[in-house]
């Protein structure tokens, strides 16, 4: 799979402006006043690279440094003991204003009368930042309304993932939210010196266009939230399990079939997964972005489902099926996996790679057995494993275009203060809330949440997603230098995304072709459908707006990278 050059395809402010693309020039509009509303449904293709209005970048030094040092952003450092925390902010602005923001929340809401809110409300200024939680499972479509209809109140955060739900979000952002450009380009530090630190990549990524064609139209329509790398997602085992059946981590996919064979027991309850889908593209070699690569033979766009490789991961998936791997009740998509791995009813579930800490740490308090970690790097027929990753924020918050100046600087001091990096007092007052009330010190000198603390502070979302500085490995120190480890060893399979520097949404009509596909595969894959449907499967995506898509890919690839 060929990657781009990491040479710097973008001078100043040009955005595709010879290649025409964007939803304005993708749909054959007219050149459209700054000012307008556009509404399109042929997608969307904006660079995140060579701004010239982006703020200008200040370091802020750390006041601590981590015990182990990475390189970021994929192999992040890491502290193996808790620092005592300095302040960094001393001039606080005085805040008067009452705001609200809508926010996901999995679980039950916290409510906002407890001395968590209070105190760091006090702690920034004085600000008063009202949660407004929305279920954090439908979230995503949800606000999709609450945006039409401007019931968000004066900010509404998402997460990336959450963006597919729009028809074009590219054109809600710049028909709905602020455009914070002129409030926040050039010189910021004196006044949000942990904002000016952000990297610019992470600010880039908060740039839209009302015409991408037009230069001029460009602007920053968000506050960028974190910005990370590296591997985020991951297949765990029961480590433990395996050693008790005396069976060894697999190492290739083969192996990964062999293990499941030898632990599945449909008579006595265990199954080697409840389903493996969106991950494992990867151990077939198969990346790119929304399954797009361009093939530098070819000189032309190729989707994943036009590679061999495709229809031996749809045999792969297949015979997990076929053999009674998968439990027999996961196309229902109801089956709790991490609450079956942890009864040991499941081997292996695919998972974000923060539920590997989480449950060594339910071991260590009592409250588990066994270990989990993850599965290294795995590929089938002898070919070289990958590890897809792309560098870049988690989402946004993007405020009300309907606020006034004044109130979008009050808020931009909230996200200043809500920056502030591991180490410090602002941090471990967002993240941990108040010493005796939310956390404690533990015996291994980290914080420990209290039973207040874990509802109230550690499992929403809050303020925690405005923005930070740095991110680092932190916590408990067994883990932390277990994953610091993993990530160490997994660099040299590490693949950049095709599409490093842009951010593309595709047309509405591959979108919905996209859909389509992903419910033909999981019918093959639970056997609802045959392998022998493969073919006719991908004629119908690219009859349904595949085609459209791969030219709308081709022409963002090229303006960006040429044909090489």
């Amino acid at each position: 799979m060929a990657n781009p050059s990491d040479r710097a395809p973008f001078k100043r402010r040009s955005l595709f402006k010879a290649a025409g693309l964007g939803a304005a020039g993708a749909a054959g509009l007219p050149v459209i006043a700054a000012c307008s509303d556009i509404e399109s449904n042929g997608g969307s293709t904006q660079t995140s690279d060579g701004f010239d209005f982006l703020p200008t970048h200040e370091d802020w030094p750390l006041p601590v440094q981590p015990d182990l040092v990475g390189e970021p952003p994929h192999h992040p450092s890491a502290f193996t003991s808790y620092p005592e925390p300095v302040q960094a902010i001393t001039d606080l602005p005085s805040g008067k204003g009452t705001y609200e923001i809508t926010v996901p929340c999995w679980g039950a809401a916290p409510s906002q009368d407890d001395p968590y809110f209070a105190a760091v409300a006090a702690a920034w200024g004085g600000t008063v930042v009202k949660l407004r939680q929305g279920d954090g499972m439908t979230y995503g479509d949800t606000a999709v309304q609450w945006v039409k209809a401007d019931e968000y109140g004066d900010g509404i955060q998402l997460f990336n993932y959450m963006t597919g739900s729009f028809s074009s979000f590219q054109e809600t952002v710049v028909n709905s939210f602020y455009d914070l450009t002129e409030i926040v380009q050039g010189d910021i530090a004196e006044r949000w010196p942990l904002l000016a630190a952000l990297p610019s990549e992470s600010w880039g990524q908060a740039v839209w266009s009302k015409d991408p064609d037009d230069p001029e139209t460009a602007g920053i329509y968000a506050i960028p939230m974190t910005y990370s790398g590296g591997q985020g997602n991951g297949i765990l085992a029961r480590t433990d399990l395996l050693e008790a059946e005396g069976l060894a981590m697999p190492t290739t996919v083969e192996e990964f079939l062999e293990v499941a064979r030898a632990w599945t027991d449909d008579s006595a309850g265990r199954w080697a997964t409840v389903g493996l889908d969106w991950f494992i593209g990867q151990w077939f070699n198969l990346g790119g972005i929304d399954g797009w690569n361009w093939d530098p033979e070819q000189k032309k766009m190729i989707n994943n489902i036009e590679r061999p490789e495709f229809t031996e991961l749809m045999e792969f998936r297949r015979t997990l099926w076929d053999e009674g791997l998968i439990h027999p009740d996961a196309p229902t998509g109801t089956l709790d996996a991490a609450a079956m791995q942890q009864a040991g009813q499941v081997m292996f579930t695919q998972d974000n790679l923060v539920r590997w800490n989480d449950y060594n740490l339910l071991v260590k308090k009592g409250e588990a057995e066994g270990a989990v970690a993850p599965l290294p790097p795995l590929a089938a027929k002898g070919r070289t494993p990958i590890v897809t990753v792309s560098a870049g924020i988690s989402g946004w918050t993007f405020l009300n275009k309907n606020l006034s100046k004044e109130q979008v600087e009050e808020i931009l001091d909230v996200a200043n203060w809500a920056a502030a990096p591991y180490g410090t007092k602002e941090h471990e007052l967002l993240n941990y809330g108040v010493e005796g009330e939310h956390f404690d010190i533990g015996a291994d000198g980290n914080p420990a949440f209290t039973a207040v603390g874990s509802e109230v502070v550690q499992n929403p979302v809050n303020y925690k997603a405005f923005a930070q500085v740095d991110t680092f490995l932190t916590g408990d120190p067994d883990m932390v230098a277990a994953r610091f480890e993993y990530n160490a060893s997994i660099q040299q399979y590490i693949v950049e995304p095709p599409f490093k520097g842009i951010r593309i949404e595709a047309p509405a009509a591959a979108k919905a072709a996209g859909t389509t596909l992903w419910d033909q595969q999981s019918d093959i894959a639970f056997g609802r459908a045959e392998l022998s449907s493969i073919p006719e499967m991908v004629e119908t995506y690219f009859k349904n707006g595949g085609e459209e898509a791969r030219q709308h890919y081709t022409d963002a690839y090229l303006a960006v990278y040429g044909d090489e």
